[in-house]
């Protein structure tokens, strides 16, 4: 499946560079690469590494292990390797477990591998519509981790990758573990229907979830309330979220504003605005004297990013809704030729329980601000994690901005850290997008864990997760405050097509010797 599936990687960044009119050989086709290949051949690689220490009688490997500041276990799983700490230096990513768990849950990986099998033998996975990777990782985790055939379904808006996929996963298909298949809403509530479907996982919308598990909205609500689904099977999802930033006041550069103005600008355009992860709500310290600063800084990295297609369906509308009749309301462009301007609603009322935006995720080029809290970072954190955690919807991705100086800060350090287990998300981001995470492939991707089923907002169960864990809380993905170099996500990145095509070169199997081109062209920034 790895083989075949690097035989098509790059057709694959063509056809969807094709559909979301990206012009190749620019900056913009590093999104496909990064929404596609590059996620996907770490995924097989890392998966192999995981299968081959379990046929060897070992564990999946993980990184070291430690507490967090309130006591939970903590692995490492980024840098898995000296290679890895080279090609995205300063990056570290851990796995926090939930409270209670220790030793044991950590030496139950894999257990599918030692015999804690079950009889769900068929999985339905619904492919996303937005990104290349997704239906790939999703399918790789049912398979290797859940131990299932899979049924894939394209969604509709993608579906031109479908015929890619049959040929990289070929073998598979010939052995009887995938098939592919094609259709809209209703091929898709037949097979979620069907009998021979044990489990079903879905990566697309909340509604898409509502419709699945509850059914029509003629009595959905009292289906709900009685907790009677009108399916009988296990349903896992990752759906959106209303991604919250959160920006911790600190003793900050002029430079320091802009470089986190750029990488929050490149999160925000990436995919025209059309990702779970896009950043949603920026949360500033109220009374904070760098807002309007940082405001200039974003609007200015929002105006070097090129206006993009509108290419999901029900974007136009959504911003129609959302942008309209808005006292201050910024846009960076002009609505020409099925592009939307990029949009900054600032100043919304934290007060106010009828926001659409502290509820309805845009997806679309839309990015809101609130001011919460004081001045004072232990104040402004304390609130505003209240704040989005009980506030505004989904469970996802958060991100934090935080000075180095702040974080090194022997008061302000833990405090920080506190923030950070006391978020409700599956990913949190430390001066880096969340998004990092799902494309390292190795962690878990998903909504925070324990929702209820009646109230599931961004899903529930992981994907990716190739270490294989038990037991998974959240991510926690971080960064320096000021690196070395451009982050790779950043507005003006001008070699971002070649760094994320060199990328999935090393996962590809070039190894150390892809290394000098992926650090060129991350020097070139």
């Amino acid at each position: 499946m790895r083989e075949g599936y690097a035989r098509v990687a790059g057709r694959t960044v063509v056809a969807s560079c094709r559909a979301k009119r990206i012009v190749l050989g620019t900056p913009l086709e590093g999104e496909e690469w990064a929404l596609g290949p590059w996620p996907v051949l770490r995924h097989f690689r890392l998966l192999l590494a995981s299968l081959t220490a379990v046929e060897n009688g070992k564990l999946p490997p993980v990184g070291e292990v430690d507490l967090t500041v309130d006591g939970r276990l903590r692995i490492e799983l980024f840098p898995h390797g000296t290679l890895d700490s080279m090609l995205l230096p300063g990056t570290q990513a851990h796995v926090h477990l939930q409270s209670g768990l220790g030793a044991p849950t950590l030496a139950a990986r894999a257990g599918l591998y030692r015999g804690d099998r079950t009889d769900e033998r068929i999985a339905l996975v619904l492919g996303a519509g937005n990104a290349a990777a997704i239906p790939c990782m999703d399918l790789l985790t049912e398979m290797f981790n859940g131990g299932k055939v899979c049924l894939l379904k394209m969604h509709p808006l993608n579906s031109y990758l479908g015929p890619f996929y049959e040929e990289a996963f070929a073998t598979a298909i010939e052995q009887g573990f995938l098939r592919i298949v094609y259709g809209g809403a209703e091929a898709g509530h037949y097979l979620c229907d069907h009998p021979e479907i044990d489990t079903i996982h879905l990566t697309g919308s909340a509604e898409t979830r509502e419709e699945i598990l509850w059914g029509e909205p003629a009595g959905r609500a009292r289906r709900k309330a009685r907790a009677q689904p009108v399916i009988n099977k296990p349903l896992t999802s990752q759906l959106g979220c209303v991604s919250p930033v959160l920006i911790v006041p600190g003793p900050y550069l002029d430079k320091q504003l802009a470089a986190h103005a750029a990488l929050l600008a490149g999160a925000i355009v990436h995919n025209a605005g059309c990702n779970c992860t896009t950043p949603r709500l920026i949360v500033m310290p109220a009374g904070w004297v760098q807002r309007d600063a940082f405001l200039r800084h974003l609007e200015r990295a929002l105006a070097a990013a090129p206006l993009r297609l509108a290419y999901y369906p029900g974007a136009p509308e959504r911003w129609q809704y959302l942008a309209r009749r808005r006292h201050g309301i910024r846009f960076v462009g002009s609505t020409v030729g099925g592009m939307l301007p990029w949009t900054l609603v600032p100043d919304l009322d934290p007060s106010d329980r009828n926001e659409p935006l502290f509820s309805l995720e845009p997806f679309c080029p839309v990015v809101s601000e609130v001011q919460i809290g004081s001045r004072d970072p232990q104040q402004f954190l304390e609130a505003a994690v209240e704040f989005v955690n009980y506030r505004v919807w989904g469970s996802l991705s958060a991100m934090i901005i935080a000075h180095d100086r702040t974080l090194a800060d022997p008061v302000l350090g833990p405090v920080v850290e506190k923030a950070i287990s006391r978020l409700r998300y599956g990913t949190v981001g430390l001066n880096t997008w969340p998004q990092l995470s799902f494309s390292l492939a190795g962690t878990p991707w998903g909504a925070y864990a324990g929702t209820a089923q009646g109230d599931a907002q961004s899903g529930q169960g992981l994907v990716h997760n190739a270490a294989m864990l038990e037991g998974v809380e959240k991510t926690v993905i971080r960064r320096a405050g000021t690196p070395r170099r451009k982050p790779p996500f950043s507005t003006g990145h001008r070699s971002a097509h070649l760094l994320f095509r060199r990328l999935a070169g090393v996962e590809r199997g070039a190894g150390w010797a892809g290394l000098p081109g992926v650090l060129g062209s991350s020097l070139r920034g």
